[in-house]
C-alpha cells in the first residue's frame, strides 16, 4: 500500500533537529574518523511491528551534506520480525555517524506509533469501528505522527482547531448549553465543517441530537450506556467512543467496538508510545 509522505515543514524539521543533536561539531566523530572513510551498515529490527519512517533516513543523510546512500528492504505500513533486515546505508563514514541518532530517533518513533495503532486495528477488525487518533501529540511532530497512525491503519482526527468544531464540556459550561453552543457554531463556522458535541450521559446525547450535531462524542460512558446511546442516534449522527480507550484490553476494546461506534479515539496512540527498537549496525569500513 502507498502512503503519502510529503510532510509539510519536513525538511526545516530534520534541520533543526541536526542543528540541535550536532552543536558546532561532531567532536567524536571528526576526532576518531577520516574524512575519507567509507562504511556500510544495516538497519535491523530488534522487534516485531510496523515499520514508518523509511523516507526520512535519505532525508537525514541529504542535510547532513554528503556522500551516504539508504536502499530500503521494506517500504512504510509493511509488517516485520525481530532481526528482519529494513534497510542499508553505505557511504562517507562521518555522514553516517553525524545523522545516524536523528535518523534513528524519528524512525522509531514513527514505527512505534505505526506498531501500535496496528494493534487497535487489528483488535477491532470486523467490527465496523475504525480507530482514530487525537491531539494528545508532541509539538512540532503533528504532521509526522499523524502519517504515523494511517501507516498503521487508523485515522485521523482534526489535524488542528480549525479543522472542525469541537464541543467539549468546558465549551457547554461556557456558552450555556449544549443547545446554545451547537447554534453558536452553526452561525459561526462554515457549512463545510462537522460539529461534534462531547456528551457524558445519555440525556446529553439526546440534547446534542435535537440540537443537530453531525458528530456525537460518548465519552467515559459504559459499554451498556454507549450501546443506548446509539440505538438512540439511530445514525443521525457520527458516534465517537471517547475516554482511556488505550487502557482497555481487547475484549473490551471488541465489546466498545460492537456497540455500534462509528469510530473510536485513542489518545495512546500518540502521546505514550514506546519506541520501536531498531539499530543500525556497521558491516565494513574501508578509505577511498
Amino acid at each position: 500500500m502507498m502512503y503519502e509522505t510529503v510532510i509539510p515543514g519536513l525538511d526545516d524539521l530534520i534541520k533543526r533537529a541536526l542543528d540541535e543533536d550536532v552543536g558546532t561539531c561532531d567532536v567524536t566523530t571528526a576526532a576518531t574518523v577520516p574524512e575519507n572513510a567509507v562504511i556500510e551498515g544495516k538497519y535491523i529490527a530488534k522487534a516485531d511491528g510496523v515499520v514508518c519512517g523509511t523516507f526520512i533516513l535519505q532525508k537525514v543523510f541529504d542535510k547532513v551534506g554528503s556522500g551516504a546512500k539508504v536502499t530500503l528492504s521494506v517500504a512504510d505500513g509493511d509488517k516485520v520480525k525481530k532481526g528482519d533486515i529494513i534497510g542499508t546505508v553505505s557511504g562517507n563514514a562521518r555522514t553516517v555517524l553525524i545523522g545516524e541518532r536523528v535518523g534513528l530517533n524519528l524512525l522509531q518513533h514513527l514505527s512505534g506509533i505505526a506498531t501500535r495503532t496496528r494493534k487497535y486495528v487489528d483488535a477491532v477488525a470486523g467490527t465496523g469501528a475504525s480507530i482514530v487518533d487525537t491531539r494528545k501529540l508532541t509539538p512540532g511532530l503533528r504532521a509526522l505522527e499523524k502519517y504515523a497512525v494511517r501507516v498503521g491503519g487508523g485515522k485521523n482526527h482534526r489535524m488542528n482547531l480549525s479543522d472542525g468544531v469541537l464541543i467539549k464540556d468546558n465549551h457547554i459550561v461556557a456558552s450555556g448549553g449544549i443547545k446554545e453552543a451547537v447554534a453558536a457554531a452553526r452561525a459561526f463556522a462554515p457549512h463545510t465543517l462537522k460539529i461534534e458535541v462531547e456528551t457524558e450521559t445519555l440525556d446529553q446525547v439526546a440534547e446534542a441530537l435535537e440540537a443537530g450535531a453531525d458528530i456525537i462524542m460518548l465519552d467515559n460512558m459504559s459499554v451498556e450506556n454507549m450501546k443506548k446511546a446509539v440505538a438512540t442516534i439511530g445514525g443521525r449522527a457520527l458516534v465517537e467512543a471517547s475516554g482511556n480507550m488505550g487502557d482497555k484490553t481487547k475484549d473490551e476494546l471488541v465489546a466498545v467496538a460492537k456497540t455500534g461506534v462509528d469510530m473510536i479515539s485513542i489518545g495512546a496512540l500518540t502521546n505514550s508510545v514506546a519506541a520501536f527498537d531498531i539499530s543500525l549496525k556497521f558491516d565494513q569500513l574501508k578509505t577511498k
